[in-house]
């Protein structure tokens, strides 16, 4: 019945119910690097784009926010954003309204919600919200030091061994040549 991605779900839980901008790069980034050939990867970065944008914004990194919302605008095709149940006009409006205003100064974050116009995916995650105990559109944590600088706080043990692993990799790749 759900045509939709879990890792998309999960993606739109992240971002209107928790605020997580980090854990909705790192679902949607899993995702679409376990479906490289999927027709709408672009947008799945978008999606990403967005997220790290929102993330970078709200930590007042304006620049990288801005980077970010701006490749995001260009990496979303209207024909998969609106597979995915979401408006691609209003999404691009949201979009640029929101880098524009972040280049104003004395910008302070605002939270934004994508444009879902899916009533069927609406109520998907109002209902997954409920079952989770999560508030639909819920404001950001401002005072969760742990979510807004999340990438500086985790614990990047898995991450230090995956890369000694592929350089390792590499370099016997390149020492058997």
């Amino acid at each position: 019945m759900n045509q939709y991605p879990e890792a998309y779900i999960e993606y739109l839980l992240h971002f209107h119910a928790e605020r997580d901008y980090f854990e909705c790069h790192e679902v949607m980034e899993e995702f679409w690097k376990e479906h490289p050939g999927d027709e709408r990867s672009r947008t799945y970065v978008a999606l990403i784009q967005i997220a790290v944008g929102m993330y970078h914004i709200r930590r007042g990194n304006r620049l990288g926010a801005v980077k970010m919302l701006q490749s995001a605008q260009r990496n979303a095709q209207a024909e998969h954003v609106t597979s995915l149940g979401l408006d691609p006009d209003v999404l691009g409006q949201l979009i640029g309204h929101t880098w524009a205003q972040i280049e104003v100064d004395g910008y302070l974050y605002q939270d934004i919600n994508l444009p879902i116009v899916d009533a069927d995916l609406i109520a998907l995650c109002q209902s997954e919200c409920e079952r989770r105990g999560l508030i639909w559109h819920a404001p950001s944590r401002m005072a969760d030091i742990e979510l807004i600088h999340k990438h500086t706080r985790r614990d990047r043990t898995e991450v230090i061994e995956e890369r000694v692993r592929q350089q390792q990799i590499r370099k016997e790749k390149g020492g058997a040549k």
